[in-house]
């Protein structure tokens, strides 16, 4: 699903409100993200979700800002530095432009950082029990079907790279399906992050964790609570285990 008002964003939305314990839903581990890092991290996302791919050309600074809710300065400067790392090209001329580095799956596990994956990843599990909390018992059915089709998809396809993304898409989804369109901006913004910090799960593991969506979605239209956060539970440990 992807935002009404452009693929990579809007931020320029009011902060949702607190969800079961997480107190101010934007603000992430540690120092929190400039205006920069959250360009970086949406670009990160939407290769990850395959909105774009590399060698794919980005939309112009002016445009990318107005999607982001955030200065036009800021997000040229961004560019800049992840032309600098290697993560995007410019190229001048009739033709060009800004686009995703032919190279970005050998440059970003450069970028891999185990404190802050782990990190993240723990502030991700916090969330989305908080979410189920919340939500367990009071979700209405329907707003779970667009979720159980995209375990469904995962159970038939063999791509490693569709297998990752519609893993990616399901917790997207169901950050707004528990707690609405600022939820998921939140959770845009940190699974971003960990596409640039962490190593993408082997296809095995995605699978496993698939097996916990559909428990997860199961207790939630029963109204289990304690089964629901279970499962959220097992769905981490299946990629940390430990």
């Amino acid at each position: 699903m992807v935002n009404a008002a452009g693929k990579f964003g809007p931020y320029g939305q009011p902060a949702p409100a607190s969800v079961a314990g997480v107190h101010d839903a934007r603000v992430l581990p540690g120092r929190g993200q400039t205006g920069a890092e959250l360009v970086r991290s949406r670009i990160a996302l939407q290769v990850r979700l395959t909105s774009v791919s590399p060698g794919d050309r980005l939309p112009d600074a002016g445009v990318l800002a107005e999607e982001l809710g955030i200065g036009e300065i800021t997000v040229r400067r961004a560019l800049e530095a992840m032309c600098q790392d290697g993560l995007l090209d410019r190229r001048r001329g009739r033709t060009g432009g800004t686009f995703v580095a032919q190279g970005w799956g050998t440059v970003v596990p450069v970028l891999h950082d185990a404190d802050e994956a782990a990190s993240l990843s723990a502030f991700h599990l916090l969330l989305e029990c908080g979410l189920v909390a919340h939500g367990a018992g009071e979700v209405p059915a329907d707003r779970l079907d667009g979720l159980k089709v995209l375990v469904e998809e995962m159970d038939l396809t063999d791509d490693p790279g569709r297998l990752l993304m519609l893993e990616t898409r399901f917790h997207l989804d169901l950050a707004e399906a528990l707690g609405g369109a600022g939820v998921r901006e939140l959770t845009a913004d940190l699974l971003g992050r960990l596409c640039l910090v962490q190593p993408a799960p082997d296809p095995a593991v995605v699978r496993a964790q698939n097996r916990h969506h559909a428990d997860l979605l199961a207790e939630l239209a029963r109204g289990a609570l304690d089964p629901a956060v279970q499962a959220v539970k097992a769905h981490h440990h299946a990629h940390h285990p430990g």
